[in-house]
């Protein structure tokens, strides 16, 4: 069955830096759309960042990001590790929170696999 196990959080300062992981079984890892999103149990799952591949001309994807986070996040593949990264740098403490990673078609923010990871806790605080 599809898995998605995130791993990567922790306590960081402000201005500091994570790298988040999301583990994928039971699907590709080359899928041509993987998000990261933030909430918590039983909140609302907000998006954080958007990859896709085949979209246009283009071979080296494309990528969409809320405007709080263009400049600062970083979402790609590691087809070594069948894992989606997300790279996050000059954290904010408005960035706290539990991020999850999903499927998501081109173009689409809505999560396409039924059963969420258990999520990765990030905090920022000094």
């Amino acid at each position: 069955q599809v898995q998605l196990v995130e791993s990567g959080g922790g306590l960081v300062q402000p201005g500091g830096s994570l790298k988040l992981s999301c583990q994928i079984s039971g699907i590709p890892v080359r899928i041509n759309g993987m998000a990261w999103y933030r909430g918590a149990p039983g909140d609302r799952r907000n998006p954080v960042a958007r990859r896709e591949f085949g979209a246009g001309i283009t071979t080296a994807g494309q990528t969409k990001y809320p405007a709080s986070i263009k400049g600062r996040f970083t979402i790609s593949r590691d087809e070594a590790n069948n894992a989606w990264i997300l790279e996050m740098n000059s954290l904010r403490p408005e960035d706290t929170g539990v991020y999850f990673c999903n499927r998501a078609d081109p173009g689409m923010w809505a999560p396409i696999e039924k059963a969420w990871g258990q999520g990765t806790q990030v905090t920022v605080s000094s």
